[in-house]
């Protein structure tokens, strides 16, 4: 292969390459909603999990202080 014709075939696929991957305005335009949806996507599952596992805590609480407070009031306490 000449020098001329390596020169030629990179030309080609650099040619070839940068064709394949152009993307148009519209395109690119609706990867970055894409891109811009799975986020949010991901920030409500969090959002989600977050309150969940924060009423699960208050459940928790709740349930605890209500068991004391029960077996106080059945072992003597007067409130």
């Amino acid at each position: 292969m000449t020098p001329e014709e390596r020169a030629q075939l990179i030309a080609d696929i650099t040619a070839a390459i940068k064709g394949a991957s152009a993307l148009t305005e519209e395109e690119h335009r609706w990867v970055k909603m894409a891109i811009q949806k799975e986020a949010q996507a991901i920030d409500l599952r969090r959002a989600i999990i977050e309150k969940t596992l924060t009423g699960l805590v208050w459940f928790a609480l709740v349930g605890i202080g209500s068991a004391i407070v029960s077996w106080a009031t059945q072992h003597g306490y007067k409130p």
